[in-house]
Formats: structure tokens, C-alpha cells, sequence
């Protein structure tokens, strides 16, 4: 499984219609396709929320961000990540 980050914005839309609720269905929707979410972080600059989630592929990333979008009316930006261990060895740092 892929890790990504799922950067969110909240739309006018999406700030009206924020709920325990909906959050729940992002999450189960996430599930159905296979992923699991790891973390999941409002934030304060850019981004207003971040979900860590792992799917099996950048595909499945890409159909999660719509569905998700869809789902609640906030606007995704999802980067696939690695773990630092990972690049250090893809990289051959010491």
C-alpha cells in the first residue's frame, strides 16, 4: 500500500455542511476503496485540513480525491509520500 497526503481547502459549501457525520463517510469511503485512514489534522495556513491515508496506488488516490470531493465539497490536493527510511536507501544516503 501507498501512503498520500490529502490536502483540503474547505469550499463555502463544505464549511456549511461540516458534521462528525460526514467526516465518518469520508472515512468509510476511503475504506471501500481498499485504503485505510492513518491521521487526520485540521490546519491553520494553505490547507485547512490534512488526511495521512494508504491505498493501493495513485490511481486509487486519484478516484479517492474525487469521491471524496464529491462527498463533502472539499477541494483536494493529494501528494504520494514515502518514509524518510525509504528515500534515505532509495538515495543511498549513510
Amino acid at each position: 500500500m501507498a501512503t498520500f497526503f490529502m490536502f483540503g481547502r474547505y469550499t463555502h459549501e463544505a464549511l456549511r455542511a461540516i458534521s462528525a457525520e460526514r467526516t465518518q463517510a469520508a472515512v468509510e469511503e476511503i475504506k471501500k476503496m481498499g485504503g485505510e485512514v492513518n491521521a487526520m489534522h485540521v490546519l491553520l495556513g494553505e490547507y485547512d485540513l490534512m488526511i495521512c491515508v494508504k491505498l493501493p496506488g495513485v490511481e486509487d488516490a486519484v478516484k479517492a480525491s474525487v469521491a471524496l470531493a464529491r462527498l463533502t465539497g472539499v477541494a483536494f490536493t493529494t501528494c504520494p509520500a514515502i518514509e524518510v527510511e525509504v528515500f534515505d536507501r532509495l538515495v543511498g544516503a549513510k
